[in-house]
């Protein structure tokens, strides 16, 4: 369980020793990336302290609108129950739908992830692979990076049951890894050497056809403030949102969403 602090307000960070505390809380997806910028940008900004916590996309809408966070992370879409937030796009991500690097299968359909993913073919030998059991990896409820899964991908199917579920792209990340039969999807801008990200109707998930709209699996990473952001938040979200965050984005894998 993830614990947010209370904080007062987007634009009255909590203080720590003389130093400003803004904490940032949410998608898991978004997390690591947001660490990173976090730590660039204090190393600049020594006056103040980023907390960057997990917890998930629904966490972070959540703790956008109570206030416990000044900053809340999503990797889906809000929903329209959420709209009153106030969103920014820091960048857009591909999912990659991963197998282990020793598989041979390179491409699939959407309509073969979903029917994979919704336990109706159950062996690699249907989709052009060998003849071995297909151990399918999903996100945990409340996950963005499953909502937009299930949304693209997967419609008005279900995932089954008997899918393994984990808790963070990381850990999906080291099943596939570590099991030549395992299928699962994550960021793409987590995927290694140690996996490999299919094509999906023909279309590798790539920074060109993302910013082409050819590759059709991506949703966005957002950032959340329960009213405009002023004071420290707005600047790390302008830091974020500028040039060197966003070239720092791009350097991680991801899409920038500004020149």
């Amino acid at each position: 369980m993830v614990f947010f602090a209370a904080a007062p307000g987007c634009g009255r960070p909590a203080t720590t020793d003389g130093a400003a505390t803004l904490t940032v809380a949410g998608s898991t997806s978004v997390q690591p990336f947001a660490e990173k910028l976090a730590e660039h940008y204090m190393a600049a900004h020594p006056g103040i302290a980023i907390n960057v916590q997990g917890g998930g996309s629904t966490a972070g809408v959540r703790a956008a609108e109570t206030g416990a966070a000044q900053i809340g992370m999503s990797s889906r879409h809000l929903k329209d129950s959420e709209e009153a937030l106030h969103q920014i796009t820091i960048a857009l991500d591909g999912i990659a739908i991963i197998v282990n690097a020793a598989n041979p299968v390179a491409g699939l359909t959407r309509a073969q992830v979903a029917a994979i993913f919704a336990g109706e073919v159950g062996r690699w030998s249907a989709v052009g692979g060998p003849d071995q059991p297909i151990h399918f990896v999903t996100r945990e409820e409340g996950s963005g990076t499953r909502g937009a899964f299930e949304e693209m991908v997967m419609g008005k199917r279900e995932i089954a049951p008997r899918a393994l579920v984990q808790d963070s792209n990381g850990a999906v990340r080291e099943i596939v890894a570590s099991d030549p039969n395992a299928l699962g999807y994550i960021s793409l801008g987590l995927v290694d050497r140690r996996v490999r990200a299919v094509a999906v109707d023909g279309v590798a998930p790539t920074h060109d056809s993302i910013m082409a709209k050819r590759y059709a699996v991506v949703r966005p990473f957002l950032f959340l403030t329960r009213e405009e952001p002023s004071g420290p938040a707005r600047a790390f979200i302008d830091f974020v949102t500028g040039a060197e965050g966003q070239r720092l984005l791009g350097l991680e894998g991801l899409i920038p969403v500004r020149p």
